[in-house]
C-alpha cells in the first residue's frame, strides 16, 4: 500500500492500530495447516458481522474502518515476531513456512465496508474482507479487535446522546475507568463519533482530532489551605486597558457583598477553596470555571465562586461555568441556577445567571434521563464509567466467517439455527421509503442485479416462512469498496465528517427503532436467490 505522509491521517508511525500478533494462537497454526495443504494462496472472501444489536436496542453504528485500514497498511511480521511464532509452533515445523510469513502483506487484499458511522444492522457485513486465503484468515481477530468495541462504544455513546437530546453537552470523561490505554484512547475516539462532544483525554486529540474539554479537579481545591500568597495577584483588564487590580483584594470586597446577599450571616466560606479559584481566576481569566462541591455548596462552593466571578466581571471577564460533582446533581443544579439569577438581578451583571452548569459522577442512562429534563437547568454533563465501559453489554459479539473460497460458497451449518451462516460473496442494499426512512436492509448475491427504486421486488426476511413483497422508493448500496489490492481507493472521511453521518444515519430510523426499550425492530430480508443458495447448501448437508 502506498505510503503516507509524516503526521497525516495514515501515518503509520503515528498512528498504527495494532500489530499482526495481537491475535489469537490458533490463527497461526491454521495458517500452518493451509501452507502445509498447498492452499495458502487460494482466494478466500470472509464476512465481519454480529449477531444482534448491543443494549437491547434496534441499531448498531459501524466503527473501526479508520483503525481496520491502519492496521491492513502496516501489516507485516518482523523477524521478531517470526522467531516467536517459530518457538510456539512445532519444532519440526519446516523453515521454508516461516520464510513465507516473513514476505507477508496485504498487497493483494481488498476491503468493502459500512463507512463510519452507518446504521448497521445484524447480520449484514461491517467488513468483507477477501485475499489470499492464509493472510485474510491471519487477519480475523485484530479485525475483530479493532471494529467490536470501537462500534460497540459509538453504539453506546448515541443511545446517551438520545437520550441528552440535542441541545446538552456531553463530555467524556472515562479514561482513568478504561479498560487500559487502548481502550481508553478508542472510548475517547468513538464516543465522539456517536454524538459526544469532547473528551477528557489529551492524547485522542493530539493523535484522533476529537476536542479536548477539563479544568480542575478537588485535589487542586483542597491543596490550599488559605494561607497561600499568590506570587503575582495582580490582573489587568480583559481590555488590556487599564491600571492592573490586585485580584485577591478585588474578591473580598466581593465576598462580604456576597455573604450578605445569601444571607450567610458570620460564617466564612472556606478560605483554602476561595484561594484555589483565585489562583484558577490568576491563571485562567476568561475560562474561570468553580467547582463547587470541595466542601459545602451552598455555603462555601457557591459564595467563593460568585466573589471571584464578580471580581473578574468588574475586569471584564465572563466566568465560563460551575460543575457539581457529587450529590443529588439535578437539584443542585436547580438551587444554583436560582442562586446565579438572584445574584444577577441584585448585581445587574445580566450574564451571570445563564453561565453553564456541569455535572458529573457516575451518570448512567438513567441518571442522565433525569438530567435532560427541561427544567433540570444542566447545560454539560459529563460521563466516564458507563460510556466507556459499557456496563449495559460489555462486548457487541462480531464473528468473522468464511463465505467463499476459489469463487465457491461456504456455509456453516449449525444446530443452532442463530449462528448459521449466509454464503457467497455478497452485495447489500439499504431500501428507503420516499420520506427517506428505512424499509429494510437487503442481501443478495454479488452477481445478482441490484433493486431498482420504484420497482416492486419479492425478498425472504430473516427468519420469516415467506416472501414479502416491498417497493423501495429509493435504493442505496451499502458496502463500499475501500481497499483494491492493497491500494487505498479514496481518503477515507475525517472523524468529523463520520460524526455527521452519524446523525444523518439515526435520522433513518422511525421513533420506534429509536427506542432504547423494547423498540421495534429493523427488518433484515434475503434475495430469492440467495435463500435458494442456502437452502440447496442445506439440503446437501448430511442429516
Amino acid at each position: 500500500m502506498a505510503a503516507a505522509a509524516p503526521g497525516s491521517e495514515l501515518d503509520p508511525e503515528c498512528r498504527a492500530a495494532a500489530r499482526p500478533l495481537l491475535t489469537d494462537l490458533y490463527q497461526a497454526t491454521m495458517a500452518l495447516g493451509y501452507w502445509r495443504a498447498g492452499r495458502a494462496r487460494e482466494v478466500a472472501e470472509f464476512e465481519l458481522f454480529f449477531r444482534r444489536c448491543p443494549f437491547g436496542g434496534a441499531f448498531t453504528l459501524a466503527a473501526g474502518l479508520r483503525d481496520c485500514v491502519r492496521f491492513l497498511r502496516t501489516f507485516r511480521l518482523r523477524d521478531a515476531d517470526v522467531q516467536f511464532l517459530a518457538s510456539v509452533l512445532p519444532p519440526d515445523t519446516e523453515p521454508a513456512f516461516f520464510e513465507h510469513l516473513r514476505a507477508l502483506d496485504c498487497s493483494e487484499v481488498t476491503v468493502r465496508a459500512l463507512p463510519e458511522g452507518s446504521l448497521a444492522l445484524p447480520g449484514v457485513p461491517l467488513l468483507q474482507v477477501s485475499g489470499p486465503l492464509l493472510v485474510v484468515q491471519l487477519l480475523e481477530t485484530p479485525l475483530l479487535c479493532l471494529v467490536s468495541y470501537a462500534s460497540l462504544v459509538a453504539t453506546n455513546a448515541a443511545r446517551l446522546r438520545l437520550i441528552a437530546g440535542p441541545k446538552k453537552r456531553l463530555l467524556e470523561m472515562g479514561l482513568r475507568r478504561a479498560q487500559g490505554p487502548d481502550g481508553g484512547l478508542t472510548a475517547s475516539t468513538y464516543s465522539y463519533l456517536g454524538g459526544f462532544d469532547a473528551t477528557s483525554n489529551v492524547l485522542a486529540g493530539q493523535l484522533r482530532g476529537v476536542p479536548v474539554a477539563g479544568t480542575l479537579a478537588h485535589s487542586f481545591v483542597t491543596s490550599f489551605a488559605g494561607t497561600e500568597v499568590p506570587p503575582d495577584p495582580m490582573l489587568a483588564p480583559a481590555t488590556g486597558e487599564g491600571p492592573r487590580v490586585d485580584l485577591t483584594v478585588q474578591v473580598e470586597v466581593w465576598l462580604e457583598r456576597v455573604c450578605t446577599h445569601l444571607g450567610l450571616g458570620v460564617q466564612e466560606p472556606h478560605r483554602g477553596e476561595r484561594a484555589a479559584f483565585v489562583a484558577y481566576a490568576l491563571a485562567f481569566p476568561r475560562a474561570f470555571q468553580g467547582l463547587l462541591d470541595s466542601y459545602c455548596v451552598q455555603r462555601s462552593g457557591l459564595p467563593n465562586f460568585l466573589a471571584v466571578a464578580l471580581a473578574l466581571g468588574t475586569l471584564g471577564y465572563r466566568a465560563s461555568g460551575v460543575r457539581l460533582d457529587s450529590g443529588d446533581l439535578l437539584q443542585q443544579a436547580q438551587e444554583v441556577r436560582g442562586v446565579l439569577r438572584a445574584t444577577a438581578a441584585q448585581f445587574q451583571v445580566p450574564w451571570l445567571e445563564s453561565i453553564p452548569i456541569a455535572v458529573s459522577n457516575n451518570i448512567d442512562e438513567e441518571e442522565l434521563a433525569r438530567l435532560a429534563q427541561e427544567d433540570s437547568e444542566v447545560d454539560v454533563i459529563g460521563i466516564g464509567t458507563s460510556l466507556v465501559t459499557c456496563p449495559q453489554q460489555p462486548s457487541l459479539g462480531c464473528v468473522y466467517k468464511l463465505v467463499a473460497v476459489g469463487g465457491q460458497p461456504r456455509m456453516k451449518l449449525t444446530e443452532d439455527a442463530e449462528k448459521l451462516t449466509l454464503p457467497g460473496a455478497k452485495a447489500a442494499f439499504r431500501l428507503l421509503s420516499s420520506d427517506g426512512s428505512l424499509l429494510l436492509d437487503l442481501l443478495q448475491l454479488a452477481e445478482e442485479p441490484p433493486p431498482q427504486a420504484g420497482r416492486e421486488l419479492k425478498v425472504w426476511p430473516k427468519g420469516a416462512q415467506e416472501l414479502m413483497t416491498v417497493r423501495p422508493a429509493r435504493v442505496e448500496p451499502l458496502l463500499q469498496l475501500w481497499v483494491q489490492q492493497g491500494q487505498l481507493c479514496e481518503p477515507l472521511p475525517s472523524l468529523a465528517k463520520s460524526r455527521t453521518l452519524v446523525q444523518q444515519s439515526l435520522s433513518r430510523l422511525s421513533p420506534a427503532h429509536r427506542w432504547l426499550e423494547s423498540p421495534e425492530l429493523c427488518q433484515v430480508a434475503l434475495s430469492e436467490q440467495l435463500q435458494a443458495l442456502v437452502d440447496r447448501l442445506k439440503a446437501e448437508c448430511p442429516a
